[in-house]
Formats: structure tokens, C-alpha cells, sequence
């Protein structure tokens, strides 16, 4: 820790207005969304932080029909939530798998198939919208009176997004599960457990941290992803947030209801940033719980 006793008195008048300027530089858009939200005039290019005349007008509009398609936000919300929620538990469940098998086991093209997990983490999720558009757009989902497209459905976008986020979950977990001493899982196989009972009774409740911030992570994802779902469906009752915030925006600024649209992104991005304040502490420390074992 370092001595602020010890730093002259001027060099930390120049580190506070620096931190300052950067609290301002960080806070100044946040404000201004705010205060367009509650802006009565709902001008076209309002620029006013603090709104003269204050109205829930926009918080009304956007909870009823933000958009001019038939999907109220409701709906737009629970399409969200269960892309996102989905998407971030079947990528932390076959990734923590994946990982385990990574940290614990030796085997012919181990390195290679890692080698390749790290590959794909680094190319952009864009990168892959044409192959996975033209493989999901091949398959057709019959279940007696139910038949869609797999490409245009939640399930084939939460399939596009799973791939994408699979990698880092991948690549966290076993950066954790290889902290965990192996003394433990030999001595529960030798008092009789077999290699399921470890895993799913000592591996995966020391992993709950690395679990924790991998899931929220790709809850995440799955929440603000708008490439996939924008070049992949194509019913209104199946667009999520993000789409329904883009729809928002005419072809020219004056055609933006900048008031409802400010609403609108406060909308979306405040239940995720509750959640990351709630628990800050903890995916702060399950970030870094594995780097300096």
C-alpha cells in the first residue's frame, strides 16, 4: 500500500485532478442519458444535462410498446433473459467439462486442441455470423405440430452465442480447476469415490467462484449481443432488447425519439449493472482467486 504521508503535497493535488477529470470523462454520458430520459420535450437533439421540464412520458412509452413492431417490452425482456441465461449456463456446464478434462487428463492432441480453444477466443464473434448463419439455415426442426428454422428461432441464436462464448469459459475454468491441488481428489478416490463422485462433490463446489464470474460473464454476452439475433431473426415476437433498442434509431437523427431511447438503455443496462454492484466484492475476487496460487 502506498503512503500518501509521503507524496508531496503537490504531486497529490495533480493525481486528484487527473482522477477527476477522469471521473467526469467516465460520469458526463451517463448523466446526460439520465436527464434526456426524464426530458419532457423529447427533442431532436436535446442538450440539456439537467432537463427543464421533467416527465415519465418515455419510461410509459418504452414499457408499453417501445418499438413499432407488436412486441411490447415486457416480451422483449423475457426473450433477453432466457438467451442470456441460457446461453451462460450451457457454456459454463460443457465448459467446466471441457475444462476439467484440459487440467486433469493427458492425452493424444491435448495441446493442439487447446491451442485452438485459444484460436477461436481470439477471432471476433462477427467473424463466424456467415458459417453459422448458412449451417443453422440448413436445419429444419420438426416436433409434431411445431416446425421452424433452426437459424431463425431463440434456440438456434443461443446455439451462434453458446459457440462464441464457449472458448473463454473453457480457458477460465481451467485456469482455475489447474490451482486446485490433486492431493484431494486422490485421497477421495482412495477412501472409495469414483471420478464422478469427485467432480461433482469437491471439483465443481471449489470451483463455485471461477463458476460464478464465468456465468455472469456470459450472461453478459448473451444479454448485450445484438450482431447474431439482428442478422438471424426475423419474427418481432422473438427480438430481444438490443434489437428493439437499434429499431429506435430512424435514418436520421431527427427521426430518434432521443427521450425513449435514452429510457430504453437505462432500461437494459440497469438490471445488469445492479447485479455487478451487488456483487462486485465477488467477481472481483473470482477474477483473480487463481493468479497468484
Amino acid at each position: 500500500m502506498i503512503d500518501t504521508k509521503k507524496i508531496p503535497l503537490s504531486k497529490q493535488l495533480v493525481y486528484q485532478i487527473i482522477l477527476l477529470a477522469i471521473t467526469f470523462m467516465v460520469m458526463f454520458p451517463i448523466f446526460w442519458v439520465v436527464g434526456m430520459s426524464f426530458n419532457a420535450s423529447n427533442i431532436a437533439r436535446p442538450k440539456e444535462l439537467i432537463p427543464k421540464q421533467i416527465s415519465l412520458q418515455a419510461y410509459q412509452l418504452v414499457l408499453s410498446q417501445p418499438t413499432a413492431n407488436p412486441i411490447t417490452f415486457t416480451q422483449l425482456a423475457i426473450n433477453s433473459l432466457a438467451l442470456a441465461t441460457g446461453t451462460a449456463f450451457f457454456s459454463v456446464l460443457i465448459g467446466v467439462g471441457a475444462a476439467y478434462v484440459f487440467s486433469r487428463f493427458k492425452f493424444m492432441g491435448r495441446e493442439v486442441l487447446m491451442m485452438g480453444v485459444v484460436t477461436v477466443m481470439m477471432l471476433p464473434s462477427i467473424a463466424t455470423i456467415a458459417p453459422l448463419f448458412v449451417l443453422l439455415n440448413s436445419i429444419k426442426i420438426n416436433i409434431g405440430e411445431f416446425s421452424f428454422n433452426l437459424r431463425n428461432s431463440l434456440f438456434g441464436v443461443g446455439l451462434a452465442i453458446t459457440s462464441a462464448s464457449l472458448p473463454f469459459a473453457i480457458w477460465n475454468l481451467k485456469g482455475y480447476l489447474d490451482t486446485i491441488p490433486k492431493d484431494l481428489e486422490e485421497a477421495a478416490l482412495i477412501d472409495g469415490a469414483n471420478f464422478n463422485q469427485v467432480f461433482l462433490l469437491i471439483i465443481l463446489p471449489l470451483s463455485r467462484p471461477a463458476l460464478a464470474v464465468t456465468f455472469f460473464l456470459g450472461f453478459l454476452h448473451g444479454w448485450t449481443e445484438f450482431a447474431m439475433s439482428w442478422q438471424f431473426l426475423t419474427q418481432p415476437k422473438d427480438f430481444t432488447l438490443a434489437m428493439a433498442l437499434w429499431n429506435m434509431t430512424g435514418r436520421y437523427s431527427g427521426d430518434v425519439p432521443w427521450s425513449a431511447f435514452a429510457a430504453m438503455s437505462i432500461m437494459i443496462s440497469l438490471p445488469v449493472a445492479t447485479v455487478y454492484l451487488l456483487l462486485q466484492r465477488q467477481i472481483v475476487s473470482g477474477l483473480t482467486v487463481g493468479s497468484v496460487k
